[in-house]
């Protein structure tokens, strides 16, 4: 589930928004402005009911980062780096790096998130006693009593034993543990999530028909979602298993053809060394140290009358925003970061040297080789 919008940074955490918080936001925020609240308090302003829903909204999705930054903090304690989280329809998502090493850190990485709601929705409900004995009922109240309730409801609704929720990692980290067998957790996991989300879509579909539309649509979105979404992470662990012996060495093109540093774009995209040889290129210091990444198409956005006095450092992508590997590092660990990299490309190095070059369609020829040798339903056991 990708990013459409860029939030910043938390901890040293990118901050990404899928479109679908925008649906749940404004859901959220009329509810309460045009039904919830005027219900409850009626008499009060228009631009009332307003403020606290949308105050209200806001911070529910606060609740839901802290939600996902927990599952982050507790997974690098478990030596799985993770630098990036999506807020999206069901929650959030974070991005880890690696698999968890262990079923029980699995269960620490999975657990905590719901644990962190629940104790949110406590927070919330002790508020709510607060702000009711010190003013009486009231709007603040109200939306007090609601983010109680909500947070208590995602962590239950994120302990169902599907994926994409966390309850599907628990269970995973059950089956795991149980079979030894990380791959056949992750297919008991995910097709539990996809059961779960048929269900939702029948359901929904049932409530729409016998005239409860807007609940019904709601729960056919949420059950598509989990569909699709258990679908994408059943496919990404038979990958990450396809590929859990195979070396970056095995994937990358050895020995590229490199540029340096001080070379002027017009040098660049006119000198024999580098035209039509390839689409992007490592780039060197005088040292021969990679410093960055530059492509063809960059090169060509530079305006023409500024060519012969722009130096490549001005324009490359910077080797701190290029995913990097050792030759040895194994390829799967690799993914995510390359995944989500604009460049869909990864340097090699050994020694700060480029020794490689990884993109996007080397793993996809890697894929379709260990496809097409591997033995029909062959699965990898972990020692735990």
């Amino acid at each position: 589930m990708g990013a459409t919008f860029s939030l910043g940074r938390v901890a040293g955490i990118r901050i990404g928004m899928h479109w679908s918080v925008l649906v749940i936001f404004g859901l959220i925020a009329f509810g309460l402005a045009e039904g919830r609240l005027p219900r409850a308090h009626p008499g009060s302003a228009p631009w009332a009911y307003w403020l606290t829903g949308l105050a209200t909204a806001v911070v529910f999705l606060l609740s839901l980062l802290a939600h996902e930054i927990s599952h982050v903090m507790v997974a690098r304690r478990n030596g799985v780096g993770s630098d990036e989280i999506t807020l999206w329809l069901l929650g959030g998502a974070a991005r880890l790096h690696s698999e968890a090493p262990t079923p029980v850190a699995e269960l620490r990485i999975a657990g905590v998130g719901p644990l962190v709601s629940l104790l949110l929705g406590g927070a919330f409900a002790l508020c709510t006693w607060w702000a009711h004995a010190l003013r009486g009922p009231g709007l603040l109240v109200e939306a007090l009593a609601w983010l109680a309730a909500i947070n208590v409801l995602l962590a239950v609704f994120n302990v169902l034993p599907a994926a994409p929720l966390d309850g599907g990692r628990l269970l995973r980290a059950l089956v795991w543990w149980r079979t030894g067998n990380r791959l056949r957790a992750t297919e008991v996991a995910t097709g539990a999530g996809r059961a779960l989300g048929w269900i939702l879509v029948a359901v929904g579909l049932y409530e729409a028909l016998i005239g409860g539309f807007a609940g019904g649509l709601w729960l056919m979105l949420i059950g598509w979602f989990m569909v699709a979404m258990a679908t994408m992470e059943g496919g990404q662990a038979r990958l990450r298993e396809l590929l859990g012996s195979v070396p970056v060495r095995q994937a990358m093109t050895p020995d590229p053809v490199t540029v340096p540093a001080g070379t002027t774009v017009q040098e660049f995209l006119s000198s024999p060394p580098w035209r039509y040889r390839h689409s992007a290129f490592p780039v060197t210091d005088p040292a021969g140290r990679a410093v960055g990444l530059m492509s063809v198409r960059q090169a060509g956005q530079v305006p023409v009358e500024d060519r012969d006095s722009t130096a490549l450092d001005a324009v490359m992508v910077p080797l701190a925003d290029i995913p990097t590997a050792g030759p040895d590092d194994p390829l799967v660990q690799l993914l995510p970061t390359l995944e989500a990299s604009p460049a869909r490309r990864a340097l090699v190095l050994a020694e700060g040297r480029v020794v490689g070059i990884v993109s996007s369609s080397d793993v996809s020829r890697v894929i379709t080789w260990l496809s097409s040798t591997a033995p029909p339903g062959a699965g990898i056991r972990t020692q735990t």
